[in-house]
């Protein structure tokens, strides 16, 4: 699925990878390619919300709630974010939420 990313789109971790946390970051290794791939500690916080379903909207609720970040910022990083780690494989867009 290519199409673009919204507030509304699930999104889960993907099952072809393994991951383990380092301290406050991530380090992930996508089992299709071998390559490993590491997440600083907020890249590491997305990641562990990304182990169940979630909208994207719930994503950056949840980042909002925990960091002091401007809503256009975070939705915009976390946006980023999400675009490559789906350029990676490493998760899966599983439908759109209706709204």
């Amino acid at each position: 699925m290519d199409a673009r990313l919204s507030v509304h789109s699930i999104v889960i971790a993907s099952p072809e990878q393994v991951s383990c946390p380092l301290g406050e970051e991530a380090a992930i290794l996508n089992l299709k390619n071998t390559v490993y791939y590491g997440l600083n500690p907020v890249g590491a916080r997305v990641w562990s919300l990304l182990q169940q379903p979630r909208s994207i909207g719930e994503l950056r609720d949840a980042l909002l709630d925990e960091y002091d970040v401007e809503t256009e910022r975070c939705e915009r990083d976390l946006l980023d974010l999400l675009e490559n780690l789906r350029a990676e494989g490493l998760i899966q867009v599983t439908s759109a939420a209706a709204r």
